[in-house]
């Protein structure tokens, strides 16, 4: 039935949205007069109006006007941007090259340019190794550092305090920060009595990778799966520990099973936030048609966390 059809309609997909109906078109790529959509968005009849009056919400105006841009430049759909192929951008060209030192200065004074505004001034050397130092390290310059750096006016003073830092191991307990954030470190396990567990080989390892310009596939490789590598070795497997940092329960009277399942959902929610681009957490209950991953397609990839031997105590 045309109830039936109507029904079936979804604007998020674009064979749908830009299918011919026998009430014409929702979305006519390039044709505003020839989109339902938009008279819908702009109808004061309330049998027509969209979205309709009992269901409390409006459409702003600055979201009419986007919808309209979008459908008269042809209403291009795109999929979700964490499995879009990244493209190589030209270097953009610019007035004042001499201003430019490298590749990223061209993105930076090109936007500067369009916007009618001039780079500010370069720091004064005293800022310029704090702000270094501090971004690299975590922590401020000492003060022989300081001195150093400003009593060295050779051309490469900044590379080589650039150069130095790189190779410090305070460098990689710096770049291990967020890691360690994203991965939900803990040294102790959360729960009632919130008890102390050895996590700190894992984070030395994360430290280590980063100190050692680890390539960012080995980087994956081996904490998703470190163990089952061919002739794996201790820091490999040491490295899977990225799948033991979640919460563990060791309060009495609960029930195992449950929590053995909380385990390996956590493992779940967290790999794909970290390496997908995109979080799991809503499909492990229902189906949702913004998200490009099924409920079915979670529990799969919970296959896949649920074959440790473990207790969920």
């Amino acid at each position: 039935s045309e109830k039936s059809r109507k029904a079936k309609l979804r604007l998020d997909d674009e064979a749908s949205a830009t299918e011919v109906r026998k009430g014409g078109q929702a979305i006519k790529p390039g044709d505003l007069k020839g989109s339902a959509l938009w008279h819908r968005i702009n109808s004061r009849d309330p049998d027509e109006q969209m979205p309709p009056p009992e269901s409390k919400k409006e459409i702003t105006a600055k979201e009419i006007a986007i919808l309209k841009t979008w459908i008269e430049q042809g209403a291009k759909y795109e999929g979700h941007w964490a499995f879009i192929a990244p493209k190589l951008t030209k270097t953009p060209m610019v007035k004042d090259m001499k201003w430019t030192g490298n590749a990223i200065d061209h993105f930076i004074l090109s936007r500067l340019e369009k916007e009618g505004i001039k780079p500010s001034p370069e720091t004064d050397r005293r800022t310029l190794i704090r702000r270094l130092t501090v971004d690299l390290t975590g922590l401020p310059p000492t003060q022989g550092e300081m001195v150093a750096f400003l009593n060295d006016d050779s051309p490469g003073a900044y590379e080589e305090v650039v150069d130095r830092l790189l190779a410090s191991s305070r460098y990689g307990e710096r770049m291990a920060v967020e890691w360690l954030d994203a991965a939900r470190y803990a040294d102790t396990n959360g729960y009632q009595t919130d008890g102390e567990r050895s996590m700190w080989r894992w984070r030395d390892w994360v430290i280590d990778a980063y100190n050692k310009n680890m390539p960012f596939d080995q980087f994956t490789i081996e904490q998703i799966a470190g163990d089952m590598l061919p002739n794996s070795t201790r820091e490999q497997q040491i490295a899977t520990a990225f799948n033991r940092n979640h919460s563990q329960n060791g309060e009495g009277g609960i029930v195992e099973e449950e929590f053995l399942v909380e385990y390996a959902v956590d493992r779940v929610q967290t790999t794909s936030t970290v390496w997908l681009g995109l979080t799991l957490g809503c499909t492990r209950c229902h189906d949702h048609k913004f998200d490009p991953v099924s409920q079915k397609e979670f529990y799969e990839f919970f296959a896949h966390f649920n074959n440790v031997p473990e207790r969920g105590k």
